[in-house]
């Protein structure tokens, strides 16, 4: 085993969720719902992490149609334009959002009030979005907003309890795009981000209606004990919704939602699968364990590493055996050191195989980025941790700290791929060989 076998596992994963890739495969569907509808213009608003790309393989193939489009993705995911006539781009703030994301959906929302029902809404929707579509709802502030996203991530609330609190503080979330488009036509390519691959969770669900309400995003600011450092402008704002002085996001079965389709065309599984392949094709023999991995980062390692230790046990002597997991875990922050899920994950993987032969782990974003560092994640396998320590290093130390970029920089077992331009959340490779 090496570290160049688990990650051109890793990278064919990634390749097979490539964005220009998947939604060029399901181009047809905007031609075909011009056709039944008859209709003449196109408007397309992409956002998200892989927006630029995404956007790219509509423009190449309908850009004639296209009259107008915005285009708002992360820091340094730009790029070059290309293919991308008549359509403005935006860089913005993510996870956090800031007042470039703020001032390009404003210009989003400007467009669509320019649409009517001749006209086919695109939107092209990805891994990042819910962070970077975002225009507060009224009496709240962009910062005031920051304040709650920050308070949320760094007390380990889940993607889908993040946005639950993000759908009730905004006016573009939670189905209320939709309701700007209506009653025009609306079309939605979605790449996922998001367990289950549910539309509604995916950038907090714009064009998708909205089963949560104004009362669970209460219920998840008093789980994590955060109602005293919310601002006070977002504890107003919760509590009229509760009251039903303010109508509640649109839901299943809502008008606005009639001339609305949304179709996923990238996920995490789609990932898994040609990671599958690409093992087998390396003679491992290969299992899918899980598409919807989740927990604390650490204390997921911890069990992954006793299932990984228990197979090994059980396998023939020159068998090799590749265990293949995806989904999104959390980490809850109590360290001021660098790191994220993934290098949090394979810190605590490789403590629990420390001295072990024959295991190899690699927990990595499929987006290139883990938390507020510049790599995807990290490789670990029994003996690096081992030996770290002969070195002085301390890994329960770092792993207190969260600190485990700074581990894991200084035993050579970071993974850095910059922005891949795809987001279908992480993948979690175990080699195991007798």
């Amino acid at each position: 085993m090496n570290k160049q076998t688990i990650l051109d596992i890793f990278y064919r994963a990634v390749s097979a969720v490539d964005p220009y890739r998947v939604v060029g495969a399901n181009a047809d569907k905007v031609s075909s719902t011009l056709k039944e509808n008859d209709l003449s213009r196109v408007f397309l608003v992409a956002f998200g992490k892989a927006a630029v790309p995404m956007a790219r393989a509509i423009a190449e193939r309908h850009g004639d149609f296209i009259e107008q489009g915005i285009l708002l993705t992360k820091y340094g995911h730009a790029g070059s334009e290309g293919a991308l006539r008549r359509i403005s781009v935006f860089e913005a703030g993510h996870p956090v959002p800031d007042a470039n994301g703020c001032f390009a959906t404003r210009r989003i929302i400007e467009m669509l009030g320019e649409v009517d029902e001749s006209a086919l809404v695109v939107f092209l929707i990805s891994g990042g979005g819910s962070a970077l579509l975002t225009c507060p709802s009224g009496g709240i502030s962009i910062e005031e907003k920051r304040i709650v996203t920050d308070l949320l991530l760094r007390a380990g609330a889940d993607i889908q309890e993040l946005n639950t609190v993000r759908k009730h503080i905004s006016a573009v979330k939670g189905g209320r795009l939709a309701e700007m488009v209506y009653p025009a036509h609306s079309l939605s390519l979605i790449l996922s981000d998001v367990i289950g691959d549910s539309p509604d969770a995916i950038a907090s669900g714009p064009t998708s209606p909205d089963p949560t309400t104004y009362r669970q995003a209460q219920d998840i600011v008093d789980k994590y004990g955060l109602l005293e450092r919310l601002p006070e402008s977002v504890k107003r704002h919760l509590a009229r919704g509760i009251s039903g002085a303010m109508p509640e996001t649109p839901k299943q079965g809502d008008i606005v939602f009639a001339k609305t389709s949304n179709l996923i065309v990238g996920s995490n599984m789609l990932a898994l699968d040609a990671a599958a392949k690409a093992a087998e094709e390396e003679g491992w023999r290969t299992e899918i364990l899980s598409a919807d991995l989740s927990g604390e980062a650490s204390e997921t390692a911890k069990g992954l590493a006793v299932k990984a230790r228990e197979r090994l046990r059980t396998m023939q002597s020159g068998e090799r055996v590749c265990l293949i997991l995806g989904g999104e875990t959390t980490v809850t922050v109590t360290g001021s050191g660098t790191g994220g899920r993934n290098t949090e994950m394979a810190l605590a993987f490789g403590m629990d195989i420390r001295g072990e032969d024959g295991i190899m782990f690699l927990s990595a974003g499929t987006d290139g980025q883990d938390g507020p560092t510049d790599a995807a994640g990290a490789i670990v396998d029994g003996h690096m941790v081992s030996g770290a320590m002969l070195n002085g290093l301390d890994p329960e130390d770092y792993l207190r700290r969260n600190d485990s970029y700074t581990f894991f920089s200084r035993t050579g077992g970071l993974i850095k791929t910059g922005p891949t331009g795809t987001n279908v959340m992480d993948i979690q490779l175990i080699l195991l060989e007798k």
